[in-house]
């Protein structure tokens, strides 16, 4: 089994989320190791709902709000020319981006 550097990216801003990931795709064509990605993952959905009535009189209604997470994965055969450019890569603070290192 070849060894690979798997890189997660979490985020609530899309746009952002896919630029990294193309960013880091690119690195990776332009070095000349083998890449897999970015593949999606599913979308977390975190959901709250309330009652627009603070003292619980008249009609019951609701307000809805909802917290979308979304997650993209890359493998990427990891070299040290490769490794340097990601690290150096310029990541927004809304993005999250984890390495795991295989072997």
């Amino acid at each position: 089994m070849p060894q690979f550097a798997r890189i997660k990216l979490t985020s609530t801003d899309l746009p952002e989320l896919e630029r990294v990931a193309r960013d880091i795709r690119d690195i990776a064509d332009k070095t000349g190791v083998k890449v897999r990605g970015p593949q999606p993952l599913p979308t977390k959905r975190l959901r709250i709902t309330t009652r627009k009535a603070p003292t619980g009189e008249g009609s019951h209604t609701f307000d809805h709000w909802q917290l979308r997470v979304h997650r993209r994965i890359l493998d990427v055969q990891p070299d040290d020319r490769t490794m340097r450019q990601i690290t150096k890569l310029e990541i927004p603070e809304i993005v999250k981006i984890e390495l795991i290192l295989t072997a």
